[in-house]
């Protein structure tokens, strides 16, 4: 198995093409896991330049790509998933809590009827335990909510992909303070589930925000994270770590592009159709005090 992670400077976003080099060039099967579709919220326009980087790589590869997976409905990027579907026939999964995501979000955006909240904008939704193959490679899913109830890391022989569940050791875990998070149900996704793990399992995040400034890091193990994660480590309480994370999360800004990304990622990263005047269009709500 290779692992080729892509960094997004401008969301400190990391996204991982995973791929089976064991099949002989030309039928090695892929994988791509949070992709970025760039967005520019002052001139309110989207841009590719993180996907180009990706697909050049992926053809000069010579990889099948199978999947694109999400780990949740990211609320810091678009997704690049419908863009990579096209291009190369890919399957797009995620969670399949989605569906309770698209619920609240229908309505915070007052998105039409028509908008489906069954989760068939996706090719597959993945329950807790679930298996598939991408050449020889078993990805196994672990149901991880708490940041968002959809969250879902992604087991792959010894490396394990966190999404936002859980950071680097210096950073900690994701936030909770979005509608329907909870820090009780992420302390048990990470305490219980991935903690259960063995230490040597890797652990590739899905940011790192670089704390004090240090270089950019992506890789740990499930042991330097149960002794030394900043926030939740093996011997934290369910009760200390809720008391930090909510204190934390009330101090911290909402994600610049929340509303943009959640918008679309909860439709598998597809655009709003264009209105009558063939031009696009996403809704902010407005707070009136």
């Amino acid at each position: 198995m290779q692992i080729k992670p892509f960094f997004d400077a401008r969301t400190y976003t990391l996204t991982y093409v995973v791929w089976d080099d064991t099949a002989p060039e030309g039928e090695r099967e892929a994988l791509v896991i949070d992709s970025v579709l760039d967005y520019d919220p002052i001139a309110v326009r989207v841009h590719d330049e993180s996907l180009r980087e990706l697909i050049a790589f992926i053809e000069a590869e010579g990889l099948q790509l199978r999947w694109v997976l999400e780990t949740h409905a990211h609320a810091d990027h678009l997704s690049g998933s419908q863009e990579l579907r096209e291009r190369f026939g890919a399957h797009i999964g995620i969670g399949a809590a989605i569906t309770e995501v698209q619920g609240v979000f229908k309505d915070l955006f007052n998105l039409p009827a028509t908008f489906k909240t069954d989760g068939s904008q996706f090719d597959r939704l993945f329950a807790d335990g679930d298996t598939f193959n991408v050449g020889a490679l078993q990805v196994r899913v672990i149901a991880t909510p708490g940041h968002t109830p959809a969250c879902v890391s992604f087991l792959i022989d010894d490396a394990l992909f966190t999404g936002d569940a859980l950071f680097m050791p210096d950073f900690g875990t994701g936030r909770c303070d979005f509608p329907a998070g909870s820090a009780a149900t992420l302390y048990h996704s990470v305490h219980d589930k991935l903690y259960a793990l063995p230490d040597e399992t890797r652990v590739f995040v899905g940011h790192d925000y670089q704390p004090g400034g240090r270089e950019l890091r992506w890789e740990t193990t499930i042991g330097a994270s149960k002794r030394g994660n900043t926030q939740l480590r093996a011997d934290s309480s369910e009760e200390d770590f809720v008391r930090f994370r909510t204190a934390r999360d009330a101090t911290l800004n909402a994600p610049v592009l929340l509303y943009q990304s959640v918008q679309v990622n909860v439709a598998a990263g597809q655009l709003p159709d264009p209105e009558g005047n063939g031009v696009r269009y996403l809704k902010l709500p407005l707070a009136h005090r």
